[in-house]
């Protein structure tokens, strides 16, 4: 069962950064820096991080590389290093075949972590009863946060049926909405809605395309008789894992006016320039190919890391991409918290 103090937090809607990975040229992994931007979240406000998931690089499963229980031990030190509230929110990535997912559920909760952000990607060959079987079989051992990942970077296309079914596995307690399709969102809001766990499962937006409008909307589903409605009451985001001050300041003021009736437009347009930079970053134009290395890019400009390498060298910055980041930058600096960076930077790197 998730902890009260966390289920709380994770239902009021909370700012939840997807954890980077901090490497040497070499490829080695870089503990200094890797320690230094869970300091960096954890000072900025989020209200809990996600690790080992797609941002933090799938790879580091890889025997080659053999990182996945490190990272995540990394993690998790700092949070005790740092006292966080009993209410942050600590995320550990599963993914794999259901051998795998109950080997990382196992590990994860052993060490700490709430909640497994389960990926279904690169399951294709499965079919969707035979995942449905994987969830429940992972929440037998660790509460889960379900993921709706998008096909351009390993996903797939569920049904609403898929949806139906997961949102009534117990000990499933919140859904990471990133098909990047509007169709494909609803399917899993209404879903929920039809749950007879509606109540007890948070949706959080995954969608970095459309991060505000997300968190603005109120959805109103009939159910039976009744309207239900249904909010998207935080993010769990790779675009989240930079610039994260802004982010966590810009989410506070959107709670206050999700409270209102009207939403002011600035906000709306401030939602397009998210969505402008989020394209320069994730590396839209080239099917999101320089994703992860957009990320490390701009962690890098700031100082976070070496370089931005990948473990796999044909992840980098498309061509053009590096003349985007420069684009955004200049068009909208008040999406940076480059300042709040510079003034803390040699305190995250303080052993």
């Amino acid at each position: 069962m998730l902890r009260e103090t966390v289920k709380q937090k994770l239902h009021s809607g909370t700012v939840i950064p997807a954890h980077p990975l901090a490497l040497t040229e070499e490829r080695q992994l870089d503990e200094t820096g890797q320690r230094a931007l869970t300091r960096y979240y954890i000072d900025a406000g989020a209200g809990g991080i996600a690790v080992g998931v797609h941002t933090t690089q799938f790879e580091i499963r890889d025997p080659e590389f053999n990182l996945y229980e490190k990272v995540l031990t990394l993690a998790i030190e700092e949070t005790r290093r740092a006292s966080v509230p009993d209410d942050f929110i600590k995320i550990a990535g599963i993914c794999g075949p259901t051998e795998q997912a109950i080997k990382e559920a196992t590990f994860s909760k052993g060490i700490g972590y709430d909640l497994g952000l389960l990926s279904m990607g690169g399951l294709h060959h499965l079919s969707e009863d035979e995942l449905i079987e994987r969830a429940e079989k992972v929440a037998e051992i660790i509460p889960v946060f379900g993921f709706y990942l998008q096909p351009a970077v390993g996903g797939r296309i569920f049904s609403y049926d898929f949806w139906l079914r997961f949102a009534s596995i117990p000990n499933v307690y919140a859904i990471k909405i990133a098909p990047f399709d509007r169709y494909c969102s609803i399917d899993v809001v209404r879903a929920v809605c039809h749950s007879p766990r509606n109540e007890e499962i948070a949706l959080y937006t995954g969608n970095d395309d459309n991060i505000i409008n997300d968190l603005i909307t109120t959805f109103e589903i009939t159910v039976g008789d009744k309207k239900v409605e249904k909010r998207i009451v935080g993010g769990l985001l790779g675009h989240w894992s930079v610039w994260t001050k802004t982010v966590v300041d810009t989410f506070e003021e959107i709670k206050i006016l999700r409270k209102q009736k009207a939403i002011p437009s600035g906000l709306l347009t401030l939602g397009q320039q998210i969505t402008d930079a989020n394209a320069a970053i994730f590396d839209s134009h080239n099917s999101f190919k320089g994703s992860i290395a957009g990320i490390n890019e701009i962690l890098t400009r700031q100082g976070f890391l070496k370089g931005n390498w990948c473990l796999l060298d044909r992840e980098r910055l498309s061509p053009g991409q590096a003349d985007e980041l420069d684009r955004v930058y200049a068009s909208y600096p008040h999406l940076n918290d480059d300042e709040f960076v510079k003034a803390n930077l040699a305190k995250w790197f303080a052993n």
